[in-house]
C-alpha cells in the first residue's frame, strides 16, 4: 500500500490568491510545488518562450557558435551524430534544420541501437572521416564520449558535444575527478563549472539552445547578411521549439522552471501545428485538429518515436521529422504507429516473463530486481525495468543477451540514485551511462551475478523506501470543487513529471453503492457520502477495481461487499486519495471525480 504523505509547506495563500486573481487552494499547490517566490509565481503561471534563459549562459556556448560560423563560411562539411531515443532523435532533427537553414553543408546519422550502440564510436568516427566530415556535432550523447572524441582528434576533426546526460569522473585521494571529452566546445548544464540555471533539460533543449544562440547572438546574421532569410527564422523556430517540447515530455523531464514554459509553449503550437510530420504523427493517432496535453505526447506519440529505434532504425523517425512531403509524411508516420503496436506485443511478453520470475520468489531478498532475460529483445529492456519499478517500486535492472555479452537498462525509485550507485561498480561494466532514475550499460556474461549481488550488498534502502510516496495536495472535501475552481486548473497544466495533477484526500467516506462498467468491468463507478453530508461519485480505473473489491471484502466481509454491488450497501468506510477533470461526453461537461487511491 502507498504512503500518504500530506504536504503542510506555508505560505500566506489568501495573499498570493488575491494578488494573482487566483483561488487560495491554487495558491497552495503552487507552494507545493516549490513555486516560492513572486519571480517564480509569475514564471509559473505565465512563463512562456520569452522566459527562457539566455542559452550563452552555457559553458562554451560562445566557442561553440563561433567555431560553427567559422566551419559554415568556409563550407566545411558538418555531421550531426544524435541518438536512437526520442530526445536523440528531436535533437538530431534540431540540429539538422538549424544548420542546414543557416548555410551547413550538413547531414546526420543516428546511431543502430544494436550494430552501434549509444552514442560515439570508433566505426562512427572513422566513417565520418571517410566522408570528409570536418567537424563532428553530437546532441543527446557525447558527455561520456572521452575516448573516441580523442580518436576523431587523431584523424584530424573537430569535435562540438551538445548533451545534457551526467559528467563521468573518477575518485582520486577521495575527490571526484571529471572526465571530459576532448572537443573543441562541450555543452552540457551538467558541468560543474557551468552557471546555467537551470540544469535539468534534455539533450533536445541544449540543441535548440544551440540554434537560438546562433540566431540571437548574430553568429547567424553574419552567415544570412543580404539573403533575406532572418524572417523565415520565426517559423523555424516554432517548429524547433515543439521538436525541443516534445523531447522534453518524451524524456520524461521534470516540468519545472523553463522546462514547464517550453511544453506548454510547445502544446499551444501543436494543437494547431503546420509542422508536416508532427501534423501526420498526430493525424495516424487521432489527435489532429484536437488539444494536444502532456499525456499525448507521453503515451501516443513519444512512443511512436521511440518503437523505429527500438524495432528498427531511428533513421525512419527522422526521415519523419525532415520530410517536407504530405503524403511522405503519412506513410512514415502509418509505418511508425505499426512499428510501435508491434513493440507492445514484445514488451508485453517481456514483462510478463520479469513479472513470473518475481512472483516465484527468485529475488525475495534482493533491494534491487537484477532481472536476466536472455531471450527479451534488447531495444526492450528499458521500458520492461520501467514496468516492473511501477508495479513493486525496487530498482530494476533488465538484462538480456547481445552479440559482445550483456546489455542491460535501469529504471529508479525516488531514493536510489542509479547513476551513482552504478558509478560505485563500474568496474564490472565495459560500458554504462545515465542520470538518477535511468541507466544504460554493458557488461561481460560472466559477471552478471557479481552485478547483481555488489548492487544489493552496496544497497542502503530500507523496506519504507519499497512503498511508494503519494504526495496528498490538501485534504478536501468534494463540495469544495466548483466549475470555477476547475477551470482554474488549466493554470497549472501540463502536469507531468515535476508537475503532478492536483492530488486531495477525503477520510471516513461511506461508500453507499458500486457499479462496474465496460465490457471487461474495468470502471469502477462508487457512489459516496463524506463526513460534511456531500454526496459524489467517484471513478476508479482497470486493475485497481480488483485491489478496491479485495480491501473492502478483506475488511467487510464478502456479503456487505456483495450488498453494495447490489445497491443497498451502507456503512462500509474508506478514506479516497482522488483529483477532479472534467468529463465531457456527447456535448455534455461534468466534474468527475477520479479515485487515484485508498485506504
Amino acid at each position: 500500500m502507498n504512503q500518504w504523505l500530506l504536504l503542510t509547506k506555508g505560505a500566506d495563500f489568501q495573499a498570493i490568491g488575491s494578488k494573482y486573481h487566483i483561488d487560495p487552494l491554487l495558491a497552495r499547490l503552487i507552494r507545493n510545488r516549490e513555486v516560492v517566490t513572486e519571480q517564480e509565481i509569475e514564471q509559473y503561471l505565465y512563463g512562456d518562450s520569452k522566459s527562457f534563459h539566455d542559452p550563452m549562459l552555457l559553458k562554451d556556448m560562445d566557442v561553440a557558435c563561433g567555431k560553427l560560423e567559422e566551419k559554415i563560411s568556409q563550407g566545411k562539411r558538418l555531421r550531426v551524430i544524435g541518438d536512437y531515443d526520442i530526445d536523440g532523435v528531436c535533437a538530431t532533427a534540431i540540429l539538422l534544420k538549424g544548420l542546414k537553414f543557416l548555410g551547413g553543408d550538413v547531414d546526420a546519422v543516428i546511431p543502430h541501437r544494436i550494430r552501434d550502440g549509444y552514442g560515439l564510436n570508433r566505426e562512427l568516427i572513422k566513417d565520418a572521416a571517410q566522408a570528409g566530415v570536418d567537424t563532428i556535432i553530437t546532441c543527446d550523447n557525447g558527455i561520456a564520449a572521452r575516448d573516441e572524441t580523442a580518436y576523431a582528434y587523431e584523424l584530424g576533426m573537430t569535435v562540438i558535444v551538445t548533451d545534457h546526460h551526467e559528467v563521468p569522473y573518477e575518485e582520486k585521494d577521495g575527490k571526484k575527478v571529471w572526465l571530459l571529452p576532448q572537443a573543441e566546445a562541450v555543452i552540457d548544464p551538467k558541468q560543474k563549472d557551468c552557471e546555467y540555471p537551470f540544469p535539468g533539460i534534455c539533450g533536445a533543449f541544449v540543441a535548440y539552445k544551440l540554434m537560438r544562440a546562433m540566431m540571437d547572438g548574430g553568429y547567424a546574421g553574419r552567415l544570412l547578411e543580404g539573403s533575406g532569410r532572418e524572417t523565415a527564422w520565426e517559423q523555424l523556430d516554432k517548429e524547433l521549439l515543439q521538436l525541443a517540447a516534445f523531447a522534453t515530455v518524451g524524456d520524461v523531464m521534470e516540468l519545472k522552471d523553463e522546462n514547464r514554459a517550453l511544453v506548454k509553449a510547445g502544446l499551444q503550437l501543436m494543437s494547431n501545428t503546420s509542422y508536416i510530420g508532427l501534423k501526420a504523427l498526430l493525424s495516424v493517432m487521432g489527435r489532429w485538429g484536437m488539444p494536444v496535453t502532456a499525456y499525448h505526447l507521453g503515451y501516443l506519440l513519444g512512443p511512436c518515436i521511440n518503437a523505429t529505434g527500438r524495432i528498427d532504425t531511428a533513421s525512419r523517425a527522422l526521415e519523419l521529422l525532415m520530410t517536407e512531403q504530405e503524403s511522405e509524411a503519412m506513410r512514415l508516420a502509418m509505418e511508425l504507429k505499426e512499428m510501435n503496436d508491434s513493440r507492445k506485443s514484445i514488451t508485453e511478453q517481456g514483462t510478463s516473463k520479469a513479472v513470473e520470475q518475481i512472483e516465484k520468489g527468485e529475488h525475495d531478498e534482493a533491494s534491487v530486481y537484477v532481472i536476466y532475460l536472455p531471450e527479451c529483445h534488447e531495444s526492450i529492456a528499458g521500458i520492461v525495468a520501467g514496468r516492473i519499478r511501477e508495479r513493486y517500486h525496487h530498482p530494476t535492472l533488465v538484462i538480456t543477451d547481445a552479440e559482445d555479452g550483456l546489455k542491460g537498462s535501469g529504471r529508479s525509485i525516488e531514493s536510489y540514485d542509479m547513476y551513482q550507485e552504478l558509478s560505485a561498480v563500474k568496474d564490472i561494466f565495459t560500458k554504462f551511462g545515465g542520470h538518477a532514475q535511468a541507466a544504460g550499460f554493458s557488461l561481460p556474461k560472466d559477471r552478471l551475478s557479481e552485478l547483481r549481488r555488489r548492487l544489493n550488498e552496496n544497497s542502503r534502502l530500507t523496506e519504507a523506501d519499497f512503498r511508494e510516496k503519494l504526495r496528498i495536495d490538501a485534504e478536501l472535501p468534494f463540495s469544495y470543487v466548483s466549475p470555477q475552481l476547475l477551470d482554474q486548473f488549466a493554470l497549472l497544466e501540463p502536469f507531468g513529471n515535476g508537475n503532478p495533477k492536483p492530488l486531495f484526500a477525503k477520510r471516513d467516506l461511506l461508500l453507499c453503492s458500486a457499479r462496474m462498467l465496460g465490457a471487461e468491468g474495468k470502471v469502477g463507478k462508487y457512489q459516496i457520502r463524506d463526513t460534511d453530508g456531500g454526496i459524489a461519485e467517484l471513478t476508479l480505473f482497470y486493475e485497481k477495481n480488483k485491489e478496491f473489491k479485495k480491501f473492502l471484502t478483506d475488511r467487510y466481509g464478502e456479503e456487505k461487499v456483495r450488498e453494495v454491488f447490489r445497491g443497498r450497501g451502507e456503512g462500509l468506510k474508506f478514506s479516497a486519495a482522488y483529483y477532479p477533470q472534467w468529463n465531457e461526453w456527447q456535448g455534455q461537461k461534468n466534474i468527475q471525480f477520479i479515485m487515484e487511491d485508498f485506504c
